[in-house]
Formats: C-alpha cells, structure tokens, sequence
C-alpha cells in the first residue's frame, strides 16, 4: 500500500469509527452506486460503517440524487452541526475557496474532522454545464486557507517521476506507474514538492 492509500484509510477509518454525523461534499468517496456521478469498487470496505453513521451527501445540483442540495459557498447546514467533512476533488471546482474553508469550520463542530483531497499537478477537468475547473493548490495555500484549524496534517499523493506518468498517456499502464514510484523511492524524491496532489486531515 502506497503512503497515501494509508493515510486515506487511516482518516477514512477515524472518521466513520470516531464520529457520527457526516457530510460527504460533492460525493467524492464515491461508496454509492444510486448517488453521485461515479463508483468506486475499490471503497467497498467503508459501506461497513453505513450504518452506524448518519453519512449525507451534499451537491449543488439534484442531477445525482444527493442528500442535501447546497452550494459550499453557503451550506444549508446550522453552525456546528457536523462531526467530519469529506472533500474529495470539489476544492479545484468552486469559484472561491476561502469562502468554502469558512463554510466548513462554521459548519464543524468543535474537534470536527475534515478530510479532504485537493489537486496540484494535474491536467484541465471541468465539466461543461456542472462546474469549471479553477485551482490548483500548493502546501503554502493549504497552510494558509487551513489556518483558523487546531491541526493539520499532509500527505502528498505521487512522486514526481510518478506524477509525470500519470499526467502522460503511459499513465494508463499500471507497470509503468509502478516503475515510476520504485524510481521515486530510490532517487529520494519523497520530499520533492512536485506531486499530483495533497489528502489532508484537518481537525477544527
């Protein structure tokens, strides 16, 4: 398992194990195959905790049948009201990330989670008439954008050599991939700043 898949399962685990009420913004854990514009097979093993938790999606948009229809911008949510926040891939998606950062402290209660996955190097992805694709994020915005949180952690996803395969179209090759990374762990690149992107773990 890659230092990234650990660090998701680790907080992904924490989350469902630690707290109750949970808030999944844009659907990005992708666990449900009736909600959310895509499922993902391989996060099978969090369905587990369903139900002992009160899980919740939230979008924008009724297209993919979310929970909660809200803007991030302005959550339809009281303050303090929720246990953990999951935010995968939606923070390159809003037109003002600082006022998405405000939302989730307003909206976690004190000691509250939030997980969240945002992108660095990473190729144009909007989609036309859903959302735009407007940022991309460094270690220096996430500090900065995460300041009013008691803690902060951060975990890179991909090395740089791995990175550049997986932006290329050998990134389809498995082997390749893993070429990459063994490169990467030889050469010493874990600390390279050239990454595909950041999970974080944030508590408020």
């Amino acid at each position: 398992m890659t230092p990234w898949d650990s660090f998701f399962h680790e907080k992904i685990t924490l989350i469902f194990e630690q707290k109750k009420d949970i808030i999944d913004i844009g659907g990005g854990l992708r666990i449900s195959d009736t909600q959310g514009n895509r499922y993902d097979p391989r996060r099978a093993w969090i369905k587990k905790y369903l139900a002992a938790v009160n899980y919740k999606i939230l979008d924008p948009v009724p297209d993919y049948h979310p929970d909660i229809i809200g803007d991030i911008h302005r959550m339809p949510l009281d303050d303090a009201s929720a246990d953990a926040i999951i935010c995968i891939a939606v923070l390159e998606h809003i037109e003002n990330p600082f006022k998405a950062f405000e939302e989730m402290e307003r909206v976690l209660k004190k000691g509250g989670y939030c997980f969240l996955y945002v992108p660095f190097l990473y190729y144009y992805h909007a989609q036309p008439g859903y959302y735009g694709d407007f940022w991309r994020y460094t270690e220096d915005s996430l500090k900065y954008l995460s300041r009013n949180f008691s803690s902060l952690e951060i975990q890179k996803v991909r090395g740089p050599l791995e990175t550049w395969i997986h932006l290329s179209p050998l990134g389809r090759f498995t082997l390749l991939n893993l070429i990459a990374r063994t490169a990467d762990t030889w050469l010493k690149k874990q600390k390279s700043r050239q990454t595909s992107g950041y999970y974080v773990f944030l508590v408020k």
